[in-house]
């Protein structure tokens, strides 16, 4: 069903990453949505004032919730389309990871309302009438919601949006709390006990995970989260495999949204090359590579001296040093400067963010360890911090 619904209503669908297709996606999205909840909605409603149950009638407000998620999701599909313009250079499609963060707040305060409905129902407890209609409606509803997860979690895979992931997580929490309520109902025939309201309190607590769950996942890449290590790895791939390009270091990849990042990478290229030989490899890479990715990519050469046999050995005793300090470490931009007295070693270190050392307990002991080796070593050291 899925499948046949994007061939109806999206042409050239496998071309995810242009903003107007991805737009028909958030639109087919939202139109099922609108559609499966609204029906889902006045069914249940209609169910928990028959048989007298809260759960249920929190069950049906919940869909209707969902329908204005569903409009949130088509909105934010609709702005994120825009192209940049001079005052949004970078474009709009962040606007996608902010409806995402819309409904989790949706999510979050249909939670809340249910949980405070079904505490009151505990402290005043009201008899629910059994039904088998309402048990047979429930039925279909989990169904509807579990075909409904699987469609937007199908659409959000392909088009890698948060936004759909995120309805994708609240339909699943939808066909769990669905089947707890079918639980309240099945206890009604055999108890006066107010399960109703334990249940629909049980609903809250899943209801209330999936949006904290929801508002995570959209959150991170609006804070700026670490790029994706398999993009980052395919990056470095395609660009070390242009002669020419010795190494690579310094990458830091901006999102923008779905289908929108920017990048900026050093790369290592040999001093005793011609400079204007390497700006033309460099120059290819940038275009080639940032088309290939679909990446805006700009790149900074760094000269180096591969061939030099004192700066090369001198490059390994450093790296041997610096990573018994600990072994993540890596260095580059290595130089090696010799005067009358003493001789400079420059160089730049990458560590990790999470590193426990300060910057400069890190440049302190370097230096100690270097110098252990020959008191006429004089380290000028940069430290980095990896955003990959």
């Amino acid at each position: 069903m899925t499948d046949f619904l994007v061939r109806t209503f999206i042409p050239q669908s496998d071309d995810v990453e242009n903003p107007a297709i991805r737009e028909r996606y958030g639109m087919l999205s939202s139109t099922v949505g609108v559609c499966c909840n609204v029906v889902l909605f006045i069914g249940k409603f209609l169910l928990g004032t028959l048989t007298n149950s809260i759960a249920i009638a929190a069950d049906a407000f919940n869909n209707l919730s969902d329908v204005g998620a569903c409009f949130v999701t088509l909105v934010g599909f609709k702005m994120a389309s825009k192209p940049a313009d001079r005052d949004h250079p970078f474009g709009h499609g962040r606007i996608e990871y902010v409806s995402g963060l819309v409904i989790s707040f949706f999510i979050l305060l249909v939670g809340l309302e249910i949980a405070k409905g079904s505490i009151s129902k505990i402290i005043h407890p009201e008899p629910v009438a059994f039904s088998t209609t309402a048990l047979l409606g429930l039925m279909m509803s989990i169904a509807v919601k579990l075909w409904m997860g699987r469609f937007n979690r199908k659409l959000g895979r392909k088009i890698h949006s948060a936004a759909m992931e995120a309805t994708a997580s609240d339909s699943i929490s939808d066909a769990v709390s669905t089947g707890a309520t079918m639980l309240s109902v099945l206890a009604a025939a055999f108890t006066d006990f107010p399960v109703d309201g334990i249940i629909g309190a049980a609903v809250s607590v899943l209801i209330l995970k999936a949006g904290l769950s929801a508002a995570k996942d959209t959150l991170d890449p609006l804070l700026g989260q670490k790029a994706d290590p398999q993009f980052a790895k395919e990056v470095e791939k395609q660009l070390l495999s242009y002669d020419g390009i010795l190494g690579l270091h310094d990458l830091i990849i901006h999102d923008y949204g779905p289908g929108r990042r920017f990048a900026s990478v050093h790369a290592e290229v040999p001093a005793d090359k011609d400079i204007m030989l390497s700006h033309d490899v460099v120059d290819t890479a940038e275009r080639e590579v940032g088309k290939a990715l679909n990446l805006e990519l700009v790149i900074h050469m760094d000269p180096i001296q591969p061939e030099n046999s004192v700066t090369k050995r001198m490059h390994r005793l450093v790296i041997e040093k610096v990573q018994e300090i600990d072994p993540s470490f890596t260095i580059h931009d290595f130089r090696m400067v010799s005067g009358a007295e003493l001789t400079n070693l420059i160089f730049d270190i990458c560590i990790q963010q999470d590193c426990a050392m300060s910057d400069r307990e890190i440049k302190e002991e370097i230096c100690r360890k270097i110098k252990s080796v020959d008191e006429n070593y004089h380290v000028v050291v940069q430290v980095d911090h990896a955003f990959t």
